[in-house]
């Protein structure tokens, strides 16, 4: 298995670890200290050695920021997580914070006392956060303290070693652009702009320009590395030996010099020693690095990641491989589905749901010869009132049966070496109450309008997010979270800068991979969601139109649950779409399939409505 069902949180010892976090801020010279949930490299997806956030306060959410006081423990969540947090963290201990709407720069303009002083570990925040926070603490008279050593670690007493996941080559088959034609693409924009160098920080920006991948934090198939390319067209890359073979080091050793993660800083201050223009993502470099630069005389400049936008833009070769993927996950979402309708209401766990859905997985991968290299997230497998929480995680004291009358709801991605997938299927077990079928359909109105829309050059994800929620709007209801976010090439599930979303201001273009997933949960009762990727679509010419427009095209291919949908709520088009993506289904996955029991099912699931 992937996926673990035991028990992290331990909120239980909340109490006794914020004490001794805060016996260390006298000798610090600090009146509070923020602990958020990205390591050093601004990860959302981190290795056990980097969740601190969890082990102080028993939160394992992936998104969140603890400021600690003298009196105050406050963990800042969105709105995935405001229920899960509740069940996770001692009350009496920790209280809840806004991350979207008073994160921890507006709690402390409005709450700091005078001369708070705020330590920071500098390897932990960026330099757009230090702007921030120091804004914020200025009409109090008050300072940032980057701190030497993070006085966390020094009470972690049992915190695990650093990761060492072996590093393998992503071929041109699957990386479509070789290493060196991306590394000399970023030389070419570095001396057009008269930089000399720029600083590549995050992991998957450095696994996609090197074509590499690792194995150093959960699901996400990325290593620990950072890299440094120069305007001449040399790189370093500072990944630890430890975790390439010979074949690896070989393969590197034709792009880059490889150097020990310990020697960033050193390198850095070397080449920046003689007022060398060097060009860092202020929203990735943690501030050690960026004082490494500034601090050795080097120029500073922010720039934005030179691999984000063109990771995002898939290429022919990265969209080819994504297509074949979901059709072999939608062949074993069939086969699960298949199983899940078969099985007696009330026989079958959360936990047994997510190991036969891993297990259909691997199977179909050995059968298609693509195996299943790891899931691309813990799968959210939620019975009812669980699915309420939209970032359940389910564990052995949490699991409950799936029983009759309720909607169940799985959120379950995979990583295969040609492609990242993640798809929602909320399904009905027995006899669905009609407000719950209701709101079913109200959700998959909001994802058949994404996946039909025509927009314009231009467009960005806030605008397009009202047209999932319009018709929970409508009903009084909205949904926490956003509509979609951007999505790797067996990279992370969670990939910038695309998404649908009320902030969203990146603005579409062809390659790019979406999630297109409403929602609507009710606390305690039930929660619904409905997840296809899609992705961007070269403009056509509209007949009779002025302008040519760009268009989704989906990728995920899978029933949805006719059984829950309310055909009257639907309108003609609506319906067209349901009964036109059902046929596709049918028709793309069938030859995948072999039991004829599967494949007859698959025509019922696929009838019109």
């Amino acid at each position: 298995m992937f996926q673990s069902f035991e028990t992290t949180s331990a909120p239980q010892y909340g109490r006794e670890r914020v004490e001794a976090l805060r016996a260390s801020f006298d000798a610090l010279g600090i009146d509070g200290f923020l602990v958020p949930r990205a390591d050093d490299y601004q990860g959302e997806y981190v290795p056990a050695s980097a969740e601190r956030m969890s082990w102080l306060s028993g939160f394992t959410g992936s998104a969140g920021v603890i400021l600690v006081t003298r009196t105050q423990a406050i963990v800042f969540v969105d709105g995935r997580y405001t229920t899960q947090l509740v069940e996770q963290v001692d009350g009496d201990v920790f209280t809840g914070g806004d991350l979207v709407n008073a994160p921890p720069p507006i709690w402390l303009k409005k709450n700091a006392p005078k001369g708070f002083r705020l330590g920071l570990d500098p390897w932990l925040h960026t330099g757009a956060e230090l702007r921030r926070l120091e804004a914020s603490l200025k009409d109090a008279g008050g300072e940032i303290v980057l701190l030497q050593h993070n006085p966390l670690d020094a009470v972690w007493k049992d915190r695990p070693s650093e990761p060492l996941g072996a590093v393998t080559i992503q071929t041109e088959m699957h990386a479509g652009v070789l290493a060196r034609k991306k590394i000399a693409t970023i030389a070419q924009d570095l001396t057009a702009a008269n930089l000399q160098a720029v600083l590549i920080g995050e992991p998957s920006s450095v696994a996609w320009i090197f074509n590499i991948r690792g194995n150093d934090v959960p699901h996400t198939p990325h290593p620990l590395a950072r890299a440094l390319v120069f305007a001449d067209g040399t790189a370093e890359i500072f990944l630890d030996k430890r975790k390439t073979g010979i074949e690896v080091e070989a393969y590197l050793a034709q792009l880059a010099v490889q150097l020990p993660p310990s020697e960033i800083e050193a390198r850095l201050r070397r080449h920046a020693k003689d007022g060398a223009r060097i060009a860092v993502d202020a929203d990735l470099a943690p501030v050690a690095l960026r004082n490494a630069i500034t601090l050795a005389g080097g120029e500073l400049v922010e720039v934005v990641d030179p691999a984000k936008l063109p990771r995002a833009c898939k290429n022919s070769a990265e969209l080819n491989g994504s297509v074949a993927a979901h059709l072999q996950d939608g062949a074993a979402m069939v086969e699960f589905l298949y199983w899940l309708d078969n099985a007696k209401p009330g026989s079958v766990s959360e936990i047994e749901a997510v190991k036969m859905l891993e297990r259909t997985r691997s199977h179909v991968g050995s059968r298609m010869q693509n195996p299943l290299k790891d899931i691309s997230f813990d799968t959210i497998s939620g019975a009812g009132e669980h699915a309420a929480i939209i970032h359940y995680r389910v564990t052995t004291p949490t699991d409950r049966m799936l029983n009759a009358g309720e909607m169940f709801l799985i959120d379950s991605g995979a990583q295969y070496v040609n492609g990242t997938t993640d798809i929602t299927r909320t399904v009905a077990i027995g006899d669905v109450p009609y407000e719950q079928k209701k709101f079913f359909t109200l959700v998959l109105k909001g994802m058949i309008a994404i996946s039909a829309a025509r927009f314009p050059k231009g467009t960005r994800g806030c605008d397009l997010d009202p047209l999932a929620r319009i018709a929970l709007w409508k009903a009084g209801v909205d949904y926490g979270h956003g509509t979609g976010h951007g999505v790797g090439s067996y990279l992370s599930v969670h990939e910038g800068p695309q998404r649908i979303a009320r902030l969203a201001t990146q603005e579409f273009l062809p390659g790019m991979i979406l999630s297109n997933e409403p929602g609507y949960y009710r606390p305690g009762q039930f929660g619904i969601r409905i997840e296809n990727l899609i992705y961007v679509a070269e403009p056509e010419q509209i007949e009779g139109g002025d302008l040519p427009m760009f268009a989704f095209e989906t990728l995920t291919w899978c029933p949805i649950d006719r059984r829950l949908v309310v055909a009257e709520l639907l309108t003609a088009e609506e319906r067209d779409w349901l009964n036109a993506y059902h046929a596709n289904v049918r028709e793309k996955i069938s030859p995948l399939l072999s039991d004829e029991a599967v494949l007859a099912w698959l025509d019922q699931a696929t009838a019109a409505v």
